[in-house]
């Protein structure tokens, strides 16, 4: 309370902020508000995103404007909706001991006449998305004419979605005399075009160098192939039980194609791209924020603005094509203070563009470690036994103990603890029984599937997607059952209840009579060449055809 009464601002707006839990400011706040307090001057404020920017430029703009005034007299220019609804909810909360103050969000998406006799009614400020503001502006719903402050934020980012010609066009009505504040992550060609067009002699601040990562951010990266990519991010997932995070791609197809792919695996996971409505996009995000939805596939153009807390990682399905747009990721966590993970499945081709990266946020990216399977089966088991070990005792169980330790009476707590690790997790270990380790090794990793070609023969074998999910875990298992080299295996077909894959010539009997008379999971496994596997399914087709014919 007494640092943020030491910035200049007012008693009574001290105590409500002390009561919303604002204890110490940040360092941008530190900076920013006794500036904007005293001094009659534009301002260009860089900082990472979640360092508290809407505190810096809300608190003492809650001072400055005058309730008692019945007009517009600040404007407040956001790219997303989501980013325009958070500043408006925060601002609510600082000024709230102002009975009198009135603050009006507008944004795309809703019903524009209701947000016109809204703003009628007044508005002391206007918390607005580009394209909506200039609407209100050309149907004279809004008159701007007149304000005292214009404050950009995210300015780096309503540039990128392509805002320049709205901006524009609202600064255009605005007065000369206004105060601008500017706040951005990233101080690129066009927001700078912007502080000298239509800003005087601004004081600039910057809480750290330009375009550095925030320092509560692990920066990491993994080398994968294309193939291993969707394989590495579920071993992150399967590790990190508590795992609340975005996944960004490319476009909007990869998001959709991702989020599938994780709902089909058992993953609470959703896409946010460009195809959805409005209402699709409110629902999602409304999910996200209550962790119905743990991890959240999304393009950079969709995930604009979102201001989420507490999200622990950010992966980076590809890196970004515009690396300026790495900041803006990455920014998603590590906020408040808390600490977040920045990781990049990266492709080997990638080093180049990795090392360009680390140059231009000032970063030096640490290799991450993927998973294995038995790692992530021996995390989640030492959790799960830790959650049986801190859940509190029921009263209401106290009957029904003395028939249980009968039930237990003849093991010992060495085999009831084996019992209820083995029930408990028979289906991760299942999973990854044959999971192949994902790090590259100093002298490479065999591809997989690369090895055969010339000379191979080419195996059935009744095992499928149904048993092994992905080729990874059946190639480990073809390999470590037969004892054959990885190499010796090429192209794998699966489908749901068999498979095909090439093997060399010289490997294929020994795999043929490694899997004579033995199971999986309790079922015989029938193994032989395509050849022998093509003659029963003509046979079974003749005989079909022949049986047809008869009853015609």
């Amino acid at each position: 309370m007494k640092d943020f009464e030491k910035l200049g601002l007012s008693q009574p707006l001290v105590e409500n902020i002390e009561r919303l839990g604002f204890i110490t400011p940040t360092k941008i706040q530190s900076e920013a508000i006794p500036k904007l307090l005293e001094d009659n001057t534009d301002l260009v404020g860089l900082a990472q995103t979640g360092t508290g920017k809407t505190a810096a430029f809300g608190l003492p703009l809650i001072e400055l404007v005058d309730s008692s005034i019945f007009q517009t007299q600040a404007l407040i220019l956001a790219p997303t909706r989501e980013l325009c609804l958070q500043i408006t909810k925060e601002l609510v909360q600082f000024g709230s001991h102002i009975k009198t103050l009135k603050i009006q969000a507008v944004y795309g998406g809703t019903d524009i006449v209701r947000q016109m006799r809204e703003i009628k009614r007044g508005a002391h400020i206007i918390v607005a998305t580009p394209g909506r503001l200039r609407d209100l502006i050309r149907r004279k719903a809004v008159n701007i004419s007149e304000i005292g402050y214009v404050i950009l934020d995210e300015a780096d980012e309503m540039l990128n979605m392509g805002f320049k010609e709205e901006i524009d066009d609202i600064l255009k009505n605005t007065p000369e005399e206004k105060l601008t504040w500017l706040f951005s992550a990233t101080m690129p060609d066009e927001v700078r075009r912007i502080s000298r067009s239509y800003m005087s002699e601004p004081l600039e601040l910057s809480v750290g160098e330009r375009n550095v990562g925030n320092e509560n951010i692990e920066h990491k990266y993994v080398m994968v192939r294309s193939s291993e990519r969707y394989e590495a991010l579920k071993r992150f997932l399967d590790f990190e039980s508590d795992a609340f995070g975005l996944v960004f791609t490319r476009t909007r197809r990869d998001s959709m194609k991702l989020a599938e792919l994780l709902s089909r695996d058992g993953y609470n996971a959703d896409a946010l791209h460009g195809d959805l409505s409005q209402a699709q996009r409110d629902r999602v995000m409304a999910s996200f924020r209550n962790r119905r939805i743990k991890i959240l596939a999304a393009t950079d153009v969709a995930a604009r603005g979102i201001d989420v807390q507490d999200i622990t990682h950010v992966f980076h399905y590809n890196i970004p094509e515009d690396l300026s747009f790495y900041t803006h990721r990455s920014g998603r966590t590590g906020r408040a203070g808390k600490k977040g993970v920045s990781l990049i499945l990266a492709h080997p081709k990638d080093m180049g563009l990795l090392r360009l990266l680390e140059r231009k946020i000032k970063v030096r990216f640490s290799v991450a470690h993927v998973p294995t399977g038995r790692e992530i089966c021996q995390q989640r088991l030492i959790q799960h036994i830790q959650k049986i070990k801190d859940v509190k005792e029921s009263e209401e169980i106290q009957e029904f103990l003395p028939s249980i330790y009968e039930q237990f009476a003849d093991l010992s707590k060495e085999e009831i603890i084996e019992k209820v690790s083995t029930l408990s997790f028979s289906q991760f270990l299942k999973k990854y029984r044959y999971s192949e380790d994902l790090n590259p090794t100093e002298k490479g990793r065999q591809k997989p599937g690369s090895g055969a070609g010339v000379g191979v023969q080419r195996l059935f074998i009744n095992i499928g997607t149904m048993d092994i999910h992905g080729k990874v875990g059946f190639l480990t298992l073809i390999s470590e059952h037969a004892q054959i080299p990885r190499k010796s295996i090429g192209r794998v077909d699966m489908q749901k209840q068999y498979s095909f894959f090439e093997v060399e010539n010289e490997m294929a009997k020994r795999v043929i009579n490694a899997f004579h008379e033995s199971d999986y999971q309790g079922r015989s496994i029938r193994i032989n060449d395509e050849k022998s596997s093509s003659k029963k399914r003509d046979f079974k087709k003749k005989k079909f055809k022949k049986q047809f014919k008869r009853r015609s």
